[in-house]
């Protein structure tokens, strides 16, 4: 197990920024922790990266306790801040060569060019730090977490202000790195957590509120959203007649969105229709809640 983390809390003062934190992240594995702003995400990794002490609790990294053998445990870890701190009057080169001196990395001229050319910094290599792109400033900072093939690596939003472009380049790059590395991606976007984790942890107000794979963290709605599509035309008054349906919108000539009352399954009663007017469905999906759906209903309000 790569991470443990064991009944963590921190205390600002009389503030409650964590509260008994119990999470397990397993070696290859992608995490996306996810939360609004204030509900103790960077506070939680930096306990893991040691860069603060958790009130109460324990963490262990490989096995490694933060608070007993910090230096051991940073050399486990890979870390980009929020604020991918760099030096932008230095090279994009002398600033890993710098990185690689601190970590006292072994030969260090080819693991840079690895590095480089794994995190796609080969075009513009030769740069200052601040004439790059906001993209390519973030290809340094993972660069640098790299740099010692950590374990694990810890990325505190690491596609902030990013445009589309950019961030469909880091996910990927983050997809890739997780195939060998256990991650811990900390982002405000739901649809990133579902395009690069292998799970997803909502917390709120310092409290773990879900914690599972991307697409059993959603559940059915209670008032069902089902597309249907039928092998003829059909009269939305038609569809609106049948007990139990609240709305109906046509997406396609021949497809339907139909919204159902709370509570009632509507397929029953879709299927009969279609017989009785001797036509043939040709496909029916009922909709999941969306993740960002359960984001907003776990985190809203509850203070």
């Amino acid at each position: 197990m790569s991470i443990e983390i064991g009944n963590i809390s921190k205390y600002y003062g009389e503030q409650k920024a964590l509260d008994k934190i119990n999470l397990t992240i397993n070696s290859g594995e992608v995490a996306g922790l996810v939360g609004p702003n204030g509900a103790g995400k960077s506070t939680l990794m930096k306990i893991i990266t040691c860069f603060i002490p958790p009130s109460e609790g324990q963490v262990y990294v490989n096995g490694l306790n933060v608070s007993e053998q910090s230096i051991d445990v940073r050399k486990q870890i890979g870390y980009l801040p929020e604020n991918n701190p760099l030096y932008d009057d230095m090279y994009v080169r002398e600033y890993l060569d710098f990185v690689a001196g601190i970590r006292k990395i072994k030969n260090p001229g080819q693991r840079i060019e690895e590095i480089i050319e794994t995190t796609g910094l080969t075009p513009e290599q030769n740069k200052k730090i601040g004439n790059l792109s906001k993209g390519y400033k973030q290809r340094a900072g993972v660069a640098q977490a790299l740099l010692s093939d950590p374990d694990v690596l810890i990325l505190d939003e690491p596609t902030a202000g990013l445009d589309p472009n950019q961030l469909v380049e880091i996910r990927n790059l983050i997809k890739n790195i997780g195939k060998e590395k256990t991650i811990l991606l900390s982002t405000h976007i739901m649809q990133e957590v579902e395009a690069v984790c292998d799970r997803v942890i909502i917390i709120n107000n310092g409290q773990v509120v879900a914690d599972d794979a991307p697409g059993n963290i959603s559940k059915e709605r209670d008032n069902a959203i089902i597309t249907v599509e039928f092998d003829s035309n059909v009269q939305a008054a038609a569809l609106k007649a049948i007990k139990g349906v609240k709305n109906v919108k046509q997406a396609a000539p021949t497809t339907w969105v139909i919204e159902s009352d709370t509570g009632v399954d509507i397929r029953s009663a879709l299927f009969q229709f279609a017989v009785k007017q001797d036509m043939t469905i040709l496909s029916l999906n009922k909709e999941a809640e969306k993740l960002e759906e359960v984001f907003h209903r776990l985190t809203q309000n509850k203070k």
